[in-house]
Order: C-alpha cells, then structure tokens, then sequence
C-alpha cells in the first residue's frame, strides 16, 4: 500500500512538500499519497485539501496523528508547536518529517531526539540544503587531498525579513514562536554546512543585533568557529528589507592550495582555482549531472523532479519504505543546535567563546 501521509501546517513550506510528493509520486519516484492536511485557518486547510486531492481535512493536529489512518506526519508548524507534535507521533509510533528548525531551544531539541530514539520511529529534519546540489558536488570537489589543509571558510548568508513578501510568515516575528531571529529560523542551514565542510568544533564565538525591532528576534547574527582540525570560519547572517533580492548565500571555502566560491545555494555554478590552474567553472547543468551521479539517482524522471522540486521528500519517503534511518536526522539536528545554541550563549556573555 502507498504511504499514508497527513501534512500538519499548511503555509509555504507545507505547499512546498505538498507539490513535492504529488509530483514524485506522479513519476513514479514514491508510492505515497496524502490521507489528510490540517491547519488551524479551516478554510486555509480546505483550499489547501481541494487543489491536493486530499480526503480528510481537520484543525487537530492530534487526531491526525492519531488515526490508524496515517503513517507519515509532516510537521510544517511555527517552530515553538514542532516538539509537541513531533514527541506526539513518537508516542504513537509514527514516522515524522520535522521542518527545521527541530524546537526553540537546545534542551528541547534534545528532548525530541531522545523520543524519537526512544520509540523506534523514523524521523527526518529539513536541513534541505544537505540535498542541494551545489553543495554536494562542492564537498566532492574539496576531497581532493591535493588541496592541503582547510584554512578558512567565509559565509554570507542574507534574505528580506521572512515575515513578508512571498514568505508571509508573520510568527517569525513573534519570539514566542519562532524562539529568537535570524541565527536559528534560517542560519541552522548554515550551521549545518560549516560543520559539514568544517568537521567538528572546538570553539564558536557570536553576536546578535535586532534593528528592525521585534522582541528577542535578532535580524542580524554574526559568528565565528574554530574547528579541532585548526581551520576557521565566520558566518554573517542578515535578515534585511530588500524585497528585490532575492534569498541568497555566498560560501567561500580556502585551502592550502585551492579555492572555491558559490554564490547560489542548490544550482551553482562553482567557481575555484588550484595552485596548478587557471580559474575553472562548473557550471549549474553540470553540477545537476554530477549531482545525481554522486546519489545514484540517473534518468529523465530523477532530473524533472530536481528541477521542480528537490530531492528532499523522496530521499526521506524512501528511506521509510525501505527501512532505513533517513537523513539528515535528529543526530545531524542536533549538532546543528549545539552550534546554534553556542553562539547564542557567546552572544550572551559579550562574545566571549565558548567550547564545544
């Protein structure tokens, strides 16, 4: 039988993973369906079931968990509901896809991994940018023991505040939902990556500033790593009013004899130059081919989906039919969150750093 999913939240990131399954499913990439939609907005839920075909629609969340009729819960909520749900769907045994960030604070973020492990479920996080392309293939790029050592990597990473334009996610400017700002709604990716590209860390150092005024949500967080391995990395983090631009990350990683440059978050192209070469560039078509080779996903209909979607939804609906821990899991959250919750705590006592 299809999967049974039941989508709680039904905003923008709840119509992104919406298409998502309806068009892998429609490729024949999933064998899934949508069994239920909730939302608090009832007429929100309802124009949200009637353009996905869904059956049931409900303003509980907790009666879709419930129902022997599930067996996947999406949860696409303002952050501050994600750990009462996600801890619900772990004591009724349900797999769950938990958008991120995982909760408003580490001690609950920790909560959550513990029930999730506790119970058995399978459990994903939406780090989505572990699945973009460009990312991927630059990690492959960087593996190339010629380049030496990592020394530095610069990050940049600045969007209009989200509680407008296309986003229209007004909570976020409501600490008790969102939790804090820019550092945490957004720059968990961020966090994330560095670690990736970075390895583990020694120390973190951080400040947080709030220009646009909203209680405890800082639009403006700047951090700084150092990593066991020596290497370091800052991270500017910005949530500014300039609707015209779009979201963008620019990631600027050096090595001993190499250096490497993307100013776009899943496409690319790569820029970078080896101590034997000209400047070289991999272009956004190349980068998708190389991708897909890297997770074995070859074909025409593998190659459709990443150009309308990601590849997010089937890796994780997949790993669920096959019976495999998805990933990123809580155990990559969860390191994310350690990051996050340090600079917070550096930002706290005046920059002062903080071990890891």
């Amino acid at each position: 039988m299809p999967l049974r999913v039941g989508l709680i939240g039904c905003g923008l990131i709840g119509r992104f993973h919406s298409r998502a399954v309806r068009g892998l499913n429609k490729l024949g990439l999933v064998d899934a369906e949508y069994a239920a939609v909730c939302d608090l907005a009832e007429e929100k839920a309802k124009a949200f079931a009637e353009i996905a075909g869904v059956p049931w629609v409900t303003t509980d969340a907790v009666a879709l968990i419930d129902s022997p009729d599930i067996d996947v819960v999406y949860v696409c909520v303002p952050t501050a509901r994600h750990k009462e749900l996600v801890l619900r769907a772990a004591e009724k045994g349900k797999h769950v896809f938990c958008e991120k960030p995982m909760a408003t604070s580490l001690p609950d973020v920790l909560a959550v991994a513990e029930a999730v492990r506790r119970s058995g479920v399978k459990a994903g996080v939406g780090l989505v940018l572990r699945h973009s392309p460009v990312y991927n293939v630059l990690k492959s790029l960087t593996e190339d023991q010629a380049l030496g050592r990592l020394m530095a990597i610069v990050f940049r990473d600045d969007q209009f505040f989200p509680i407008q334009g296309h986003y229209q996610s007004d909570w976020r400017r409501d600490y008790r939902l969102a939790g804090s700002g820019t550092l945490l709604e957004h720059s968990i990716h961020d966090m994330d990556l560095l670690r990736w590209f970075g390895g583990e860390v020694r120390s973190a150092r951080g400040s947080v500033r709030n220009f646009a005024g909203h209680e405890n949500v800082e639009d403006l967080a700047t951090a700084h790593l150092e990593f066991e391995s020596g290497a370091q990395a800052s991270l500017t983090s910005i949530w500014h009013n300039v609707l015209g631009r779009p979201s963008t990350r620019r990631l600027e990683l050096f090595f001993e004899s190499g250096a490497f440059f993307t100013d776009h978050d899943f496409f690319g192209p790569i820029h970078f130059q080896t101590h034997a070469s000209l400047p070289q560039t991999v272009s956004e078509e190349e980068v998708c081919a190389r991708y897909l080779e890297l997770v074995g996903c070859a074909g025409a209909p593998f190659e459709e989906a990443l150009r309308r979607f990601t590849l997010e939804d089937y890796f994780f609906l997949t790993a669920i039919r096959q019976g495999r821990e998805p990933f990123p899991g809580v155990d990559t959250a969860v390191r994310a969150h350690e990051l996050v919750d340090a600079v917070y705590r550096s930002a706290a006592a005046g920059g002062e750093a903080v071990s890891l």
